[in-house]
């Protein structure tokens, strides 16, 4: 029995900041400059759970759902699908397992192409007739709660931002996959919307048996839909474990910053995280949290703290 759909250990992936020619780099003399998007970090899913990824935006969440769903390469690291070491030669097997829903579904899919015609593109790589094709097509429109008939032939122009999104949720889960990154998938939505595509969410999760990777900058919303949360601040994975847990009982600092800044019938006044978020270019040395935290102490300007088991969760912080 597979222990883990995706497990990730030192798992780092950096972007260069100028893109420079050979020639250019000889004469300039200068040391490239990276951006640290996912920076060793280690984590684990399980089949049939949902992971939630919190953090601002800059932290590098969306770089990571990426590369879980073969779109980018890691520059170092290992990762490892249904126990197995991934390398770039078994990108395609893991495609026809993986699927990713982005924040804005205008920008993934053709405005040329109709509803059905989207919906069914995953099934074009594979040996599908049309019969069982028109069957899948509406079997997944079904359980997005919209109706096939009626959408078949629509572009998206015609849709709302909540079909739009819906039509994604469909085109994802119409190849049976075992894992599927969502990325922001309620946030560009109004908050009624919002709350109807997280029950959608939830409920295809539970009928399909599936395991997310759900990316959200909002926590309230991954207490909602999550087993676990991972909290990522520049490029690190600062804390994680179980959902409720981290909600009652937040270790790091920024976890709790993240916490305060969600409104509840008990807040009187909201109070977002102090600070900027640092540049993936220019990290802080030692602790990357230290220039906006309350707890800084010397050690923290110095050294980098290791991730360590407190309970059931896991913190990188020197209170600890």
């Amino acid at each position: 029995m597979t222990n883990t759909v995706f497990k990730a250990k030192g798992l780092t992936k950096y972007f260069e900041a100028s893109k420079r020619g050979f020639v250019e780099s000889l004469v300039s003399r200068q040391p490239k400059i990276w951006v640290k998007a996912v920076d060793e970090i280690d984590f684990e899913i399980m089949p049939g759970e949902v992971l939630a990824l919190v953090g601002e935006s800059g932290s590098g969440k969306t770089t990571l759902g990426r590369m879980l769903a073969t779109l980018e390469t890691s520059t170092k690291g290992d990762l490892y699908f249904m126990d197995e070491k991934v390398s770039r030669k078994d990108y395609r097997r893991i495609r026809r397992q993986v699927q990713m829903v982005f924040q804005n579904p205008t920008d993934s899919i053709d405005p040329r192409m109709s509803i059905k015609g989207i919906v069914t593109e995953p099934l074009h790589r594979s040996d599908v007739g049309e019969a069982s094709k028109d069957e899948q097509f509406a079997t997944a429109l079904s359980l997005v709660g919209l109706d096939a008939k009626t959408f078949a032939q629509r572009r998206v122009r015609d849709l709302s931002g909540g079909q739009r999104q819906r039509v994604a949720v469909a085109r994802a889960i119409i190849s049976n996959p075992t894992f599927i990154a969502l990325d922001e998938p309620t946030s560009a939505l109004d908050a009624s919307v919002q709350a109807q595509v997280l029950n959608l969410l939830a409920r295809i999760h539970d009928e399909l048996k599936l395991t997310y990777l759900f990316i959200t900058h909002n926590i309230a919303v991954a207490r909602y839909i999550s087993d676990r949360i991972a909290v990522m601040y520049a490029g690190k994975v600062v804390e994680q474990g179980p959902t409720e847990e981290v909600i009652a009982n937040p270790k790091h600092p920024y976890t709790q910053a993240l916490l305060k800044s969600v409104p509840t019938l008990k807040t009187h006044e909201l109070v977002p995280p102090s600070g900027e978020v640092p540049s993936l270019v220019g990290l802080p040395t030692g602790c990357r949290f230290h220039p906006r935290c309350p707890y800084v102490m010397d050690v923290c300007k110095e050294k980098e703290p290791a991730m360590r088991r407190t309970g059931n969760v896991e913190v990188a912080c020197w209170l600890y």
